[in-house]
């Protein structure tokens, strides 16, 4: 028996991961912080801004701005969905949740492209398994569906999914398109009249969501890989095949590449990496960290199908991540340009299953289960003091991080988190029991933990979340101090800082510089916390300095007309 790859699988080990299991792990990995919480800071926040401005007018449509403040990404989709959404609302109660209703339909595209991108990749000839003399082997179809069953648990397993992937923020929609596209040039040779328009879609929805530049690497990379069918001895048919999916690629690409231009929508926010231990620390931490576990499995995939390098199932998903990894490197929003990282590295990450050693697979489980042990006592220790005071010294952090917290107990939560954590139980059973066939059994802790751990945030610990990342508290602070306010102007305020004055409050600003006289101002501090020297203090008299109860330095000054 000759080896020609570095799979070698029986059809034993290519047993169905159950359905209803996968479903309905993506189905709670979703609603998991799309329901129940507020806004939180930062992008989420701002976004929502965005949004409110296009819906109720205040904003051009193909520039949205808020308060004159264009967003940092020069993205217009997002902001549309978001805004559609949100004129649909009956009322402001239902209109957060309407709003997330086509984000989390995004992060739902970008698991299932994940999974289908990975099945064809899987279902490529260079991508088989080892012939058996005497046959044994897993089939094809069924080899690459546990192939894609091991992608999607490797994605929603990478831990930096969890918050970003639950935002409303153009980085969520870029994922989707992502995935989307991943799926169009994965699956071309075998669909091409359903993956030939996914890539298009995929291509100019990247474009549309602040990423056109990614955009045209991305899909002139593949075109090129797709043209030359992945380094192999071909007929004339397959040639042919394959020269045609690089150009419907390439089309793609100038299509997306034209529709970026027309609307203005290129930016080169190039930052060059600091020649600085402490820079590129953080940068291996954060890759370390946000695509873990994904991260070493793909680099083993990689060492062990490096003579098939030019594969289509490896250089597909490795030209991708090599793009994303550079414009990581190069992009101030680092961590959300990574996102995009997540469908490649989770297919990589797959094909390590076929070629993993028993004492390596051992290995994964055995830290899986240590670490995301350790993250769900930690949290149910947490919520316990919060709720008791016992133990005194978690209690006693709470108090401090978050001072003015008042804890809140939730029936519904700790049945959901007591459901959870059975079921993380039942699956850790389950995995140390004689259970080594199939393939996907090393990424089913990575995926159960994950989920287990972020549903046990967002039942247990939401209302400290929403205390210390939310800004109800703080605008309720701030709005109670001014009095009658026909208008409110800002300066030097952060958009998520108004966006939160604006949902929260509802109060009515305008902008610095706005010819309506308002009676107050609402500034941003100093570095050392004082007014800043912008504000003309013969005209304005500072009130307070109004912080955000968990986050001294996310403060605003309030001033009033002399």
């Amino acid at each position: 028996m000759q080896t020609t790859t570095p799979a070698v699988v029986a059809q034993a080990a290519v047993k169905r991961l159950p359905r209803a299991a996968l479903l309905g792990l993506c189905v709670v990995y979703v609603l998991a912080g799309f329901i129940g919480r507020g806004g939180w800071k930062s992008a989420d926040m701002a976004a929502l801004g965005f949004m409110a401005e296009l819906a109720t007018g205040r904003s051009n449509w193909w520039h949205p701005t808020l308060l004159g403040i264009a967003s940092e990404y020069d993205a217009l989709l997002p902001y549309w969905l978001g805004a559609w959404m949100l004129q649909l609302a009956p009322n402001a109660d239902v209109a957060l949740w309407l709003i997330r209703l086509p984000f989390a339909l995004l992060l739902a595209l970008a698991m299932a492209a994940t999974w289908y991108g990975t099945y064809y990749l899987a279902k490529s000839p260079q991508a088989q398994p080892v012939a058996f003399a005497f046959g044994g082997q897993a089939q094809p179809n069924d080899y690459a569906r546990t192939v894609a069953d091991g992608g999607l648990l490797a994605f929603v397993a990478c831990l930096g999914l969890a918050q970003l992937g639950h935002e409303t923020t153009p980085a969520l929609a870029q994922l989707g398109f992502m995935g989307l596209y991943f799926y169009g040039v994965s699956a071309l040779p075998y669909r091409p009249r359903l993956a030939g328009p996914a890539s298009v879609l995929g291509l100019a929805g990247l474009a549309l969501c602040g990423a056109p530049m990614l955009a045209f690497f991305f899909g002139l990379g593949c075109a090129v890989i797709t043209a030359m069918g992945g380094g192999t001895q071909r007929d004339a048919a397959a040639v042919l095949r394959d020269r045609r999916g690089g150009l419907t690629l390439l089309l793609a690409c100038l299509y997306s590449a034209a529709l970026a231009t027309v609307l203005q929508l290129w930016q080169w926010k190039i930052i060059s990496p600091q020649a600085l231990w402490i820079d590129w620390n953080g940068y291996a931490q954060l890759l370390v960290w946000f695509t873990w576990p994904a991260w070493p499995l793909a680099g083993w995939a990689v060492v062990r199908w490096r003579k098939h390098i030019g594969s289509r199932h490896i250089a597909l998903p490795l030209w991708l991540l090599c793009v994303t990894l550079l414009a990581t490197l190069f992009t101030g929003s680092s961590d959300r340009t990574l996102l995009l990282a997540l469908p490649a590295i989770a297919s990589l990450a797959a094909f390590a299953l076929p070629t993993l050693q028993r004492q390596m697979a051992s290995l994964v489980d055995w830290f899986t289960l240590l670490f995301f042990s350790g993250c769900g006592f930690t949290i149910w220790v947490v919520w316990l003091a919060m709720q008791t005071g016992f133990p005194s010294q978690p209690a006693a952090n709470v108090a401090r991080l978050a001072p003015g917290f008042v804890p809140e107990f939730s029936g519904l939560a700790l049945l959901l988190a007591l459901a959870a954590t059975g079921f993380w139980a039942a699956l850790v059973r389950w995995r140390t029991s004689r259970q080594r066939a199939a393939l996907w059994k090393s990424l089913a802790l990575p995926a159960g933990g994950a989920v287990w751990c972020w549903l046990l945030l967002m039942t247990l610990w939401l209302p400290l979340l929403d205390y210390t990342q939310g800004y109800t508290r703080f605008v309720e602070g701030l709005s109670a101090k001014i009095d009658k306010p026909g208008c409110v102007e800002v300066q030097g305020l952060g958009t998520s800082q108004i966006a939160a004055l604006q949902w929260y409050g509802h109060l009515p600003l305008v902008g610095s510089g706005s010819l309506v006289r308002c009676a107050w101002l609402l500034a941003g501090p100093t570095a050392s916390g004082e007014v800043p020297p912008t504000v003309d203090r013969a005209v304005w008299n500072a009130k307070a300095l109004v912080q955000h109860p968990a986050d001294g330095s996310d403060a605003v000054w309030l001033m009033q007309r002399r």
